[in-house]
Parts: C-alpha cells; structure tokens; sequence
C-alpha cells in the first residue's frame, strides 16, 4: 500500500507538501500540485483511515448494540441509523449481543478499543453490570434507545408504550370488543411493562373485566406468539380479541391459530405492535401500532452528533409517539 513518502518520492516534493495538497492547508503552485495528484493517481494511494484518527482525535465511526438485527423491527431502526451515518460522513459498527450479558462486555470493549466517536445502545433486556465499562467513559456520546434507567451518562430516546397499548385496546374496545387478551412481552422488560400498562388503561376506562387467563407473557419472538396462542387455547372461554404486544409474536400467533382452524378475524381479532414492514403483506394484512423506526434511527444520530458538537449540554430524553393502522385482522362487532 502507498504512502505519503512513496507520493514524494515520485512527485520529487516533501512529504508535507504531499500533506498541503492532500488536506488544502496551504497554497501550493498548480504545477507542483498536479505533479503530487498525478503520483496518487499512478500509485492507488488511499488515505489512512488509522492515521487521520490518530491526529484529529476522531474516527468518524459510531458503535451500535442491537439485541439481533435478525428481528424486523430492530433491523428497520439499524437501517435508518446506517442511512443516516452515511449521509454525515460516518461509519456504523454493528453488534448482535442476543441479549447475552458477556457479549454485550466483549462488544463494548472491542467498540471502545476502536475509538468510535459515539454509542447506540438498543438492547433493552440487558443488565446493568454488563455496561459498567461506560460509567469510566463520561466524555463519550452515548445515545439510548427504548430502555429504562440507566447509571451512565447518557441521552435517551423512547417510544411512549404505554399510550400504544392504550391506542391498541382502545381500537378494539372502540369496534365493540368487550372479551379482550393481552400477550405482552417478557414481563421484567419495560416495553413489556408499559404496553401492558396501556392495555389495563383502556379496559379499566372502559369498565371492562381483565380476566387473567387471557394475559400471556411472550418473548417478542414467533414461537412466543405461537406459544401464547396455545396456552389461550386451554383457557376455560375465549377472548372475541387480543392485543398482542409487537407484530413478530402476533405473526406467530396468527399461524398458530391458522393451522388450529381459528379464523382470524372472524372468530378472533388481533392486533399487533411496532408495524414493521412484513405486517402489511401477511394474510389478512395486520393492523398493528405504528413505531416510527426510521425517525427513531435518524433521531438517534442527530442526537449523537449533536452531542458530539456540544459536549457539555445537559443529557435530554426525547419520546416519540406511536399511531394506530388499520388494515384486515380487526372485525368489528357494532
């Protein structure tokens, strides 16, 4: 690989002047100038990335901690962060920790090895012991995404969830549903918490019965849904509805019910939370509460080069607000 000294030599300048040009830090005469350009052109040269870093103090890279990318809804959110990067000038270095405590170290550690110049952390089943590394780095952008409370310095953005299982139970209470359920996800999760929340809210607003039996804890996967449809099964009598609380466990629920004969929406309504990109093309298409992935993607880096751009701000919490759409798995029972 070319270097600045192997640019010299053949342009027959200083290694500085090869700087001068390469950075426009100083005038330098147009014959000189083409002599040097004509030399990175013959010899592929390309600029070190390590170097630059090392004598700006900066990698122009962000690090980022998903629980999987495999799952929709977190691969629509990395996707709109990745866009974003790239229209600054950054790149994105992406983690899976599976929601395993000793990758989220390792990960952590590898990132912090590598100078990135910011965090994003969306990876709400973690603990936090698994991110003690951060408390020893105050001065590092770290941005937060859909988590709960946290005893590192950083800057948070959250889905209100709780007005989205509000939303969602409203929906169905508003089609003339009374016989509602509830698959939340994993009950010690604050998304799972919240939207859980939401669903009580509207039903007792409604004065409506919450019958145990028709609230299931799920794992925000599939086989969650798949598995919650079934232990709704052996309840004595059955919801007319369920809110189910993110579209993966709902897909699962929906195919589970398929192949047990239980027409949906016919027989039973569902709906579903996060509407990622697959719930329109199920069938029947889902209707689902609408999280703004992409908004929250970009939200993410905006708020992490804004702390980039003025460190000593006080850390903020922004919210953004979900939103029902409708689409086929709902029947109304006016």
């Amino acid at each position: 690989m070319a270097t600045i000294k192997d640019i010299a030599r053949l342009a027959q300048v200083s290694t500085s002047t090869v700087s001068h040009v390469l950075n426009s830090t100083r005038f330098v005469s147009d014959s000189v100038k083409d002599r040097v350009l004509s030399a990175v052109k013959e010899l592929n040269y390309a600029p070190s990335a390590l170097a630059r870093s090392l004598k700006t103090k900066n990698t122009r890279t962000f690090g980022m901690l998903v629980t999987t990318s495999t799952n929709p809804f977190f691969a629509e959110v990395v996707k709109g962060v990745e866009a974003h990067c790239y229209l600054n000038g950054y790149s994105l270095i992406l983690c899976n920790t599976e929601g395993d405590a000793d990758r989220i170290r390792f990960s952590l550690s590898t990132l912090l090895q590598k100078q990135v110049d910011g965090l994003l952390l969306m990876c709400s089943e973690a603990e936090a012991p698994a991110f003690s590394q951060l408390s020893s780095q105050p001065n590092l952008p770290t941005v937060v995404m859909d988590w709960g409370p946290t005893d590192f310095q950083c800057d948070k953005i959250q889905d209100n969830s709780r007005q989205g299982g509000y939303l969602a139970t409203r929906y169905l209470i508003e089609q003339g549903h009374k016989d509602i359920g509830c698959v939340s996800g994993p009950l010690d999760k604050l998304p799972s918490q919240q939207r859980l929340a939401g669903f009580v809210d509207a039903m007792t607003e409604a004065n409506l019965p919450l019958q145990p039996q028709w609230q299931i804890s799920g794992n925000f996967e599939c086989d969650g849904g798949a598995a919650a449809f079934e232990s709704l099964m052996q309840a004595p009598t059955r919801p007319t509805a369920m809110f189910v609380s993110n579209d993966v466990m709902a897909m699962g629920f929906i195919h589970a019910a398929y192949y047990a004969g239980i027409n949906i929406p016919e027989q039973l309504s569902v709906i579903g939370y996060d509407d990622i990109e697959l719930a329109r093309y199920l069938t029947p298409a889902l209707t689902t509460i609408h999280q703004p992935k992409q908004q929250l993607g970009r939200t993410a880096v905006e708020v992490l080069l804004e702390r980039l751009n003025n460190p000593g701000s006080s850390s903020k919490t922004i919210q953004l607000e979900p939103s029902l759409v409708i689409r086929d798995t709902v029947k109304s029972r006016l």
